[in-house]
């Protein structure tokens, strides 16, 4: 009964989403395309046992790379499909993945839209990344016996908190983790927060059980084309020092660029470049003009030609040039590559915090702001570990930028801990292919 007032609701809000699509459509027309894949009509060829992988965004689809790589390996022969919700999530996936598998939108929650999708690509498990949870999409493969897995899955205290607030979300949620199969989760925390929103833990094969598995996102391999390019990045600017703001949302950007302005004197900007790499690629625009407004001399990374960027390049930069705007999409490794100090962004306003694995797997100093729900556990081991640094406002992630920059001996020390604590948490792919290695059988 709470599903079928769920998917009422849902139809009643189908204007309003139809709606909000267009608007977004204005500085995304991606969001304007493929309109009938959001209601379950797809003109992509049909498939026979597809191995189907859902990964919303663009962190969640980077983060699925080792599974898919495994899978491919184990089961080659069955073809693969990848649903995205965001047009981001939808372009990376195609760039990384568009040769060996097929790329479609999910379908909103609605049963027929889920029913016709499972029609025309015959998909023999679904693979969920992370913390996405539909009823009525795991209704219909429970129905249709796909024995579906929640990878790599996460869930913040906030989120736990939000779905039991109400006994009817309580409810849908409850009724959603049992039509799922098994749930691995990064940690023992996460495991605890699903358990406590109906999974069980530890039980028998006929429950959602929910095992701990790790972090996959530990076993992402950097790019090394994009690492060359950055290396040589690096080296065209000799001794200056580069400061990297990577995947920054709203409101971040100003406070960090007036918390440089502030910390570094014009004698310290001469020897340092600031990179700022925007979270969302709509926002581009946006903060480009906020760093010229700043009086910063800023060059844009996607005015280089493709001669210009690459690594056999003879310079990327201009002699007077104090900040780079790093306006181009899955380049974070050849960023990370460049950098002496990497800021991960998100985490100076109260959304949770962007992925901070990656700078550690290239061995840079993090600098994290007090809002890391999205990577708790993560962050945590990090600060832990000594690999990162968190600091409470913009202000002191300035003033300990300096210090690291300043201080190549402290640098190194926390380079070498960055390196570490990577390494130390890998595996968590090979855990969950055996997991989806059953669930196929």
């Amino acid at each position: 009964m709470l599903r079928f007032l769920y998917t009422l609701l849902l139809i009643a809000a189908t204007p309003l989403v139809l709606l909000r699509l267009w608007r977004r459509g204005r500085r995304e027309p991606g969001y304007r395309l493929h309109l009938g894949e959001r209601f379950g009509d797809f003109s992509q060829p049909a498939l026979s046992g597809a191995i189907w992988i859902h990964a919303v965004s663009v962190g969640e689809v980077r983060a699925a790379a080792p599974i898919i790589s495994a899978l491919r390996a184990r089961f080659g022969q069955r073809p693969l499909l990848i649903t995205c919700m965001t047009v981001t999530g939808r372009a990376t996936a195609t760039e990384l993945f568009g040769d060996v598998a097929v790329i479609a939108y999910l379908p909103y929650d609605f049963p027929w839209a889920h029913r016709n999708l499972i029609r025309r690509f015959d998909p023999c498990v679904l693979l969920v990344m992370e913390t996405e949870i539909w009823p009525n999409l795991l209704a219909c493969c429970r129905d249709k016996k796909i024995p579906t897995l929640l990878v790599n899955a996460r869930l913040s205290e906030r989120s736990r908190a939000g779905y039991a607030r109400f006994a009817a979300g309580r409810v849908l949620i409850r009724e959603a983790l049992q039509s799922m199969h098994q749930i691995a989760a990064q940690s023992p925390a996460d495991a605890q927060r699903f358990a406590s929103l109906g999974a069980s833990l530890g039980a028998s094969l006929g429950a959602c059980r929910v095992l701990v598995t790790g972090n996959v996102k530990f076993d992402i391999e950097p790019n090394v084309d994009q690492v060359a390019i950055g290396t040589h990045w690096k080296a065209q600017l000799g001794a200056r020092r580069v400061l990297l703001a990577a995947s920054t949302r709203d409101g971040e950007e100003a406070l960090i660029i007036a918390a440089y302005q502030h910390i570094f004197d014009a004698a310290a900007r001469r020897q340092t470049l600031l990179v700022i790499v925007p979270r969302h690629p709509q926002r581009f625009d946006d903060v480009f003009a906020l760093m010229v407004k700043a009086g910063l001399r800023v060059q844009r990374r996607s005015l280089l030609t493709e001669a210009e960027a690459g690594a056999g390049a003879e310079t990327a930069f201009s002699a007077d040039t104090e900040a780079w705007l790093g306006d181009s999409m899955n380049e974070m490794f050849a960023y990370l590559a460049l950098c002496d100090v990497a800021f991960v962004g998100g985490s100076l306003v109260p959304v949770g915090g962007q992925n901070l694995i990656e700078a550690c797997a290239l061995g840079k100093p993090v600098l994290m702001g007090p809002s890391t729900f999205n990577f708790a556990e993560a962050s945590s081991a990090a600060v832990t570990a000594g690999a990162m640094i968190s600091v409470s406002n913009a202000e002191q992630l300035a003033l300990t930028a300096k210090e690291l920059l300043d201080n190549p001996e402290r640098r190194a020390a926390m380079s070498a801990r960055a390196f570490e604590f990577a390494a130390a948490h890998r595996g968590a792919t090979e855990k969950t292919i055996n997991l989806i290695a059953d669930l196929i059988k």
